[in-house]
């Protein structure tokens, strides 16, 4: 209970003070290099400046519409410059280090969104705002997800022993969330523990030994925009014998908990379901 109360009171600390106006100058092209950057464009009705996005950007349906300029670890230089854009929104998770300096050298305007756990999406949807001239607009949405995720965590069964937990993003290599991440404060916020919510970085590679040795309770694996359930099949039979496989606690959830914006409390109350 106290680091349920550490956390809502994190979120209060994001509560937006003052309004500014829409700036004359604001970017009218737009292109948006991650999805969870193209949905909080659409929930803040910027949808009709987005002039391109990646190929991993379909949703809302609208945005399978926009024109593609590639992925988001290996965008195409030569599919944003054509689309002249004004300003390029990328990510700290996901999107090469490297790429925001080559468009400045086309004197192109980028805007790096920063936040990566949950308490810092309100000050990240702010902080977008202002570089898109929306910042009303900004802060009432980073209002309403502060105040829906406080409610959804408030209102969630929180387990008075917590299970251990495995999320794998990537099955081979077998690519699990770690700390610094969303996932791994949900886990946490629902009062289970991560086993590798210790590791060196937020992604980390984790070996099958140490599964094995540390047997999750429950493995949940991210569909992604794969069969997820079939390029595991393979990791799952190496796992047989720990604990989540031999109970039948391998889920495999949606996306969006992966994607920090708008849909993510639809993420931890599925993840919620799963661990329950």
């Amino acid at each position: 209970m106290k680091h349920l109360q550490t956390v809502l009171i994190a979120f209060g600390f994001f509560v937006a003070l003052s309004v500014s106006p829409v700036s004359a100058d604001a970017p009218h092209r737009i292109i948006s290099l991650a999805p969870n950057i193209t949905e909080i464009l659409f929930a803040l009705g910027l949808g009709d400046r987005i002039v391109g996005v990646t190929t991993y950007c379909d949703f809302p349906e609208e945005a399978r519409r926009k024109a593609k300029v590639g992925g988001m670890s290996n965008p195409s230089l030569e599919s944003v410059l054509s689309l002249n854009p004004d300003m390029v929104i990328l990510t700290t998770d996901g999107n090469p280090k490297h790429f925001s300096d080559r468009l400045s050298s086309f004197r192109i305007k980028t805007h790096i969104f920063r936040a990566r756990t949950l308490r810092e999406l309100p000050h990240g949807i702010r902080a977008l705002g202002a570089a898109l001239g929306a910042q009303e607009r900004a802060d009432r949405l980073a209002e309403e997800i502060r105040r829906s995720l406080t409610d959804a965590v408030a209102s969630m069964p929180h387990a008075a022993h917590g299970k251990k937990v495995l999320f794998i993003i990537w099955p081979e290599p077998l690519i699990v969330a770690g700390p610094g991440t969303a996932i791994d404060e949900a886990i946490t916020m629902l009062g289970h523990r991560n086993i590798a919510g210790e590791s060196a970085s937020p992604y980390p590679k984790f070996s099958i030994e140490s599964v094995v040795r540390q047997s999750p309770d429950v493995i949940l694996i991210g569909k992604g925009h794969m069969d997820m359930q079939e390029v595991s099949g393979d990791l799952l039979k190496r796992l047989a014998g720990v604990s989540a496989v031999k109970n039948r606690r391998v889920f495999f959830v949606s996306d969006t908990l992966y994607r920090l914006g708008p849909r993510v409390i639809e993420g931890i109350r599925e993840m919620s379901a799963c661990l329950q």
